[in-house]
């Protein structure tokens, strides 16, 4: 099943609709859909954002989302609904196995990909500083919890803050980009993070 932030449990959306529909699996449970909910928030006027009950390791993440995909896309054939306009799934580099697979798997399927290495707390972090040096993620995780006064629940006061210093971490990010690319590093390097691609989706929908 899946769930929508504006009705627990939300339907499938219809392609008549105006606004752009992403359904969206995130490898936890609570702080990478507490974020992105509260962009969905700022701009549901324009885009819906259901959000899969599936949480896993990258692998098994984007095996979902496949199959979702492919379920929706035979129920939009029959005339009984429409798919998606947009699949995401959010994960961690961190130490997960077969990271390589879950990318390839993606991309034969046209799954959307945010990913953030070493973990999600490194793109927080690029809102309040820049970090040019790989970190692990209990180091990346520290910092986040001193700097935003909260943990794994982001609170109101600390989104309010990211939301404001977005376009700062989206600088920063691609700063990271550019610097993997100059000195030949692999694609997303530690440290790295895309997940800015997937907000901005949720921002732009409809403009």
């Amino acid at each position: 099943m899946r769930r929508a932030i504006h009705d627990g449990r939300g339907r499938k959306p219809s392609k008549a609709a105006a606004r752009r529909s992403l359904l969206v699996f995130t490898e936890g449970e609570k702080t990478e859909t507490i974020y992105l909910q509260h962009w969905y928030r700022l701009h549901r006027d324009r885009v819906i954002v259901t959000f899969g009950d599936f949480h896993g390791v990258p692998l098994r993440l984007v095996e979902e989302a496949r199959d979702r995909k492919k379920a929706d896309l035979r129920e939009q054939k029959r005339g009984r609904g429409a798919a998606y306009d947009e699949y995401w799934c959010v994960f961690d580099v961190d130490e997960h196995p077969n990271l390589r697979q879950a990318t390839e798997l993606a991309a034969a399927h046209g799954i959307n990909l945010a990913v953030s290495n070493p973990c999600l707390e490194l793109w927080f972090l690029l809102h309040l500083k820049e970090q040019w040096a790989s970190l692990d993620r209990h180091d990346a995780q520290s910092q986040v919890r001193e700097l935003l006064g909260c943990g794994k629940v982001l609170t109101p006061a600390a989104l309010a803050r990211l939301a404001e210093l977005h376009d700062q971490a989206v600088s920063r990010a691609l700063a990271l980009e550019g610097k993997h690319r100059g000195d030949g590093s692999p694609s997303r390097a530690n440290p790295s993070t895309d997940i800015w691609r997937l907000v901005e989706r949720i921002r732009t929908a409809g403009v």
